[in-house]
């Protein structure tokens, strides 16, 4: 790498982004209430973690805490009690019942009947004087019935669907409450909750631009060029520092000399608090000292949407064993290649031709850096590089789907992943779109999910390979149907292996989005 490329890249990525900075004035529940925090989610009062890391206290942060103090001197103190007093429980909108659908109406007539359901109007753009949400500027659409945030990566996939149904003004909003994200804490935070402020999820902004510019010309992308610039600065955060010696820093990792690529990361190593509970139970038969180091990798895990999954195991098996940060994911670094390409493109429609160009080598550097170090010639498929170990991950994940979505696999490679793909991994109901693993972790077999379909399915198009993408696009949409004429909704996700059955105990709630959209988006080419 010559000098004066060091030197641009250094102008570009040095230095904190301005917008991390602000996060801290957006402190998370946890940080706000203390003693009474941890207090409400290690008792047991509420059924899980989230209910109250979103509930928001009725008096500041500092009044309810001389109310605890002053309360819990009671003899018949009550601290559920105390709770429902000073906070609001939730804001969530009412869940509609469940049931068959309307008589004959279709799959495709009720998902499109469910974006009213799903849209949350704009919130005030200011902070509120507490509690964990971040309003946003602009109506939103959110993952199911019953939930109030904006999740990130999720949001890709629902907006597939919102294209298939022409709302195309849905899809602005949603990317300019994202790029307002962006310019606020300088990237996009997993979602709008201040709890959330430590990590982000699979970098898919680069991709939502894109689905816009299908609609409104490609030229779009100049508008959100200084956003997509500053979420490509926060995952390279650091990049500069590395060496030999010290060769990770946050998001960040130097394979070798002149060679960096990603990982999953989370800034903090406490318990997250909407899973306070759960986390805190996980470290009782760990060491003192390897408490924070599992926290941190816990909530790595978290960011890469997929949590949690056999793929962040050190021993495949137990969770407490989760080593993310040791690996580098082959599917969020095709992400990030998708970002660099975007970049360059968006850098040559505003005539800056050197910027254009750096962006164009840097994505071929990740190119090389994918094909080198996370195929495998022995096992002809794509993994996960362990760069701790120097070595291979073991594990077989569908995020080697990723790869062929971004076009940069030989044919032949393309041709040995998809027979390893028809082979372990598609089944009755689509691809196990997880591992080969089957646990009782949401992103291991037997589930699936929509998102690996749709990568996989427009992967395997690439390379022309056409009867292995029509078949998991017709055993996906074919079991996705069944589901909604036995139950009346749309499944997060389902047993590939047993028709009908959803992988979730809890009541279904109206739609979900990634599925939704998927599914609309697929249907839709019949």
């Amino acid at each position: 790498m010559n000098q004066r490329f060091q030197t641009i890249l250094f102008c570009i990525l040095w230095g904190t982004v301005m917008g991390q900075a602000q996060s801290s004035v957006w402190q998370s529940p946890d940080e706000q209430f203390g003693k009474l925090f941890q207090d409400v989610q290690t008792s047991g009062v509420f059924p899980d973690s989230k209910t109250f890391a979103d509930a928001t206290p009725r008096f500041s942060p500092n009044t309810v805490l001389a109310n605890y103090e002053k309360a819990r001197q009671n003899r018949k103190f009550s601290l559920k009690n105390f709770v429902e007093q000073q906070f609001v429980l939730t804001t969530d909108p009412p869940v509609l019942p469940t049931g068959k659908p309307n008589t004959g109406q279709s799959a495709q007539e009720y998902m499109t009947s469910l974006w009213p359901l799903l849209t949350r109007q704009a919130n005030a753009a200011s902070r509120p004087k507490s509690g964990s949400f971040i309003p946003l500027p602009k109506p939103y659409v959110v993952s199911n019935s019953r939930a109030a945030e904006l999740t990130y990566w999720d949001s890709y996939f629902t907006m597939l669907g919102l294209q298939a149904s022409g709302q195309t003004m849905l899809i602005r909003n949603l990317i300019d409450n994202f790029a307002y994200l962006i310019r606020t804490f300088g990237f996009v935070p997993a979602s709008n909750r201040t709890y959330a402020l430590s990590r982000s999820q699979p970098p898919v902004f680069a991709l939502m631009v894109s689905l816009l510019s299908e609609v409104q010309g490609r030229r779009i992308v100049l508008k959100y060029l200084p956003e997509l610039q500053l979420e490509y600065n926060f995952w390279m955060d650091g990049r500069t520092r590395l060496t030999a010696r010290n060769p990770a820093y946050r998001r960040v990792a130097r394979l070798a000399e002149g060679v960096y690529l990603n990982r999953y990361y989370d800034d903090w190593d406490t318990p997250r608090p909407e899973a306070y509970r759960e986390d805190v139970e996980l470290t009782r038969k760990l060491k003192d000292k390897e408490v924070p180091l599992f926290y941190r990798n816990l909530r790595a895990g978290a960011e890469s949407g997929w949590a949690f999954s056999s793929r962040w195991l050190k021993d495949g098996k137990n969770l407490r064993s989760i080593r993310t940060t040791d690996l580098i994911p082959v599917d969020l670094n095709c992400l990030l290649l998708i970002l660099e390409r975007t970049l360059a493109e968006g850098y040559r429609l505003k005539g800056d031709t050197r910027r254009m160009r750096m962006y164009q080598i840097l994505a071929r550097q990740r190119h090389d850096a994918i094909q080198r170090y996370c195929w495998s010639d022995r096992r002809r498929f794509y993994f996960d590089y362990d760069f701790v170990a120097k070595k291979p991950a073991t594990i077989y994940s569908a995020a080697a789907v990723l790869p062929l979505f971004v076009k940069i696999t030989t044919p032949e490679q393309a041709q040995h992943v998809g027979q390893t793909l028809e082979r372990e991994f598609l089944k009755a109901g689509g691809l196990m779109a997880t591992t080969t693993t089957r646990s009782e972790l949401t992103w291991d077999a037997p589930n699936v999910h929509a998102s690996i379909q749709w990568f996989a399915i427009q992967g395997l198009r690439n390379y022309n390979l056409m009867e292995l993408a029509n078949r998991i696009k017709l055993n996906w949409t074919t079991e996705n149907l069944r589901f909604y004429r036995a139950t009346g909704t749309l499944p997060n996700t389902y047993d590939a292996t047993s028709s009908g059955r959803s992988t979730s105990d809890e009541p279904l709630p109206q739609g979900y989005g990634p599925t939704n959209g998927v599914l609309l988006r697929l249907l839709k080419e019949n």
